[in-house]
């Protein structure tokens, strides 16, 4: 099997004239977004800083990691455990969530879903980070990664006192997520997103998150394709249940604006908490919805599909070391196709080591591919084990392992289904963390023929907390 290697040497310059097409008055709607959210800094920062500067907290690591805002990507979470500023909670998540998966197959990029720290109210808040980034309704494959799983919510803590509870202010900006992703594979496909959320605390303790970025799309047979997404999203408690929604629209350069929307419900069964304040056993029930463009590729956007997503998540800490995550999807399509999902995952903890096996099944009604441009297969299967790595190399820097092994099944013929990854994440100063990955696979998400199949991915993440 031909592997092709990734280009390192990319020249990030031709993305220059994919910007210069954006059409004006997309222009004008993003530097008007860009300037409130400028001026909102301004007259917030100072404010916030002084109000979260003593809050402890734990970095995030890397979703879903795969399965982000489940306890992992397959994440990249920091292990330090020294006091920081609250981190952000970008978002999607997985989800998100939505909270997003991204294939362990096919990759993962976020840590794994035991810590073994205690879990402090910001820790949980770092669990549920990096899935929400992107969305399930990218690539499926990408849902394999074991790291997209969602992270479950913390059971009731005692509340911390803050001075933000004090204060005159009705809203706080806790911190400002800047995340990139470049996929690129064999068959000059290429997608680039790069997302800034910014996330704001209400003095009810509930979450408001603004969202926007710029995203480009490249395909062999078509134009491509940039987009600017701005959405608006809630998350608070009823009781026991945590509710997110989110909602906004998606700007294109030459094809019509669309609507994306998600909404997110989930409940704790039975957890039991150690009198250290570590996750011991519980469960953690989820429903998931989503409808937005399907950003898979230049030309699944070109022909403008939009799909409902939603289904269950279920995340089960089973002991302390040990972990069980499940989501079951159906998809419905505008042009009248439909879809299944499912992933499921076994992981045990042994100190800074992990092992982990990982199923994900998917298949459709119709194969589209030819039709609307996005992986439609009606038979596909891929399974493997996963072993990985996880530790502190110097105080301020932590990094990730990981590599896979296993099988996938296309239409009845079966291939090998192997990855690798690696994740780091630095402290770049109280306040600012940094991470970075690579990440390859020959995980399917299109069909190839004869031909084999290899995907690259570098992705990152920049956090600024106040």
């Amino acid at each position: 099997m031909s592997v092709n290697g990734f280009n390192y040497g990319l020249d990030f310059v031709q993305f220059l004239p994919t910007v210069s097409r954006i059409r004006w008055h997309y222009r004008r709607i993003f530097i008007w977004t860009v300037g409130l959210w400028i001026l909102s800094v301004g007259r917030l920062q100072a404010i916030s800083q002084a109000t979260f500067n003593q809050v402890d907290s734990m970095p995030f690591s890397d979703n879903l990691a795969e399965l982000d805002k489940t306890i992992t990507e397959t994440s990249v979470m920091s292990k330090s455990g020294k006091k920081e500023n609250v981190p952000l909670q970008p978002t999607l998540s997985p989800s998100l969530p939505g909270r997003t998966l991204n294939s362990s197959v096919a990759s993962s990029t976020v840590t794994s879903a035991q810590t073994d720290r205690p879990l402090t109210e910001a820790s949980w808040a770092e669990l549920d980070d990096y899935s929400d980034q992107f969305p399930l309704l990218i690539a499926a494959p990408e849902n394999f990664n074991p790291g997209l799983r969602l992270p479950p919510e913390s059971p009731e803590l005692p509340p911390q006192p803050s001075s933000a509870s004090s204060s005159s202010d009705s809203i706080i900006l806790e911190g400002l997520t800047t995340d990139f992703r470049y996929d690129q594979d064999n068959f000059d496909q290429r997608n680039l997103f790069i997302e800034e959320t910014a996330q704001f605390r209400l003095r009810n303790g509930n979450i408001i998150r603004l969202k926007t970025g710029f995203n480009s799309f490249e395909h062999p047979d078509v134009d491509s394709v940039t987009n600017i997404p701005i959405q608006v999203g809630w998350e608070g408690k009823i009781d026991q249940v945590t509710v997110e929604v989110a909602g906004g629209v998606d700007l294109f350069d030459r094809l019509p604006t669309a609507l994306n929307l998600s909404a997110r419900v989930e409940a704790p069964i039975a957890v039991k908490v150690s009198p250290t304040g570590e996750l011991e056993s519980g469960i953690f029930p989820a429903f998931i919805v989503e409808q937005a463009p399907y950003k898979f590729n230049a030309e699944t956007l070109d022909n403008q599909i939009t799909a409902w997503r939603f289904g269950p998540n279920v995340y089960w800490q089973i002991a302390p070391d040990t972990s069980f995550f499940t989501f079951l999807r159906l998809g419905l399509y505008n042009d009248g196709n439909q879809e299944w999902q499912s992933f499921s995952r076994l992981e045990q903890k042994m100190g800074q080591f992990y092992l982990a096996a990982n199923l994900f099944t998917w298949s459709y009604q119709e194969d589209l591919e030819r039709q609307s441009g996005y992986f439609s297969p009606p038979d596909f299967l891929v399974y493997n084990a996963e072993i990985g790595w996880e530790g502190d190399v110097f105080d301020f820097l932590s990094c990730r392992l990981a590599a896979t092994l296993g099988r996938q099944r296309l239409d009845g013929e079966f291939d090998n289904a192997n990855g690798y990854e690696a994740r780091c994440t630095a402290k770049i100063s109280p306040n600012v963390e940094a991470d970075f990955g690579y990440r390859y696979t020959n995980v399917q998400n299109r069909a190839t023929g004869d031909s084999d199949y290899n995907n690259d991915a570098f992705s990152g993440q920049v956090r600024i907390s106040f």
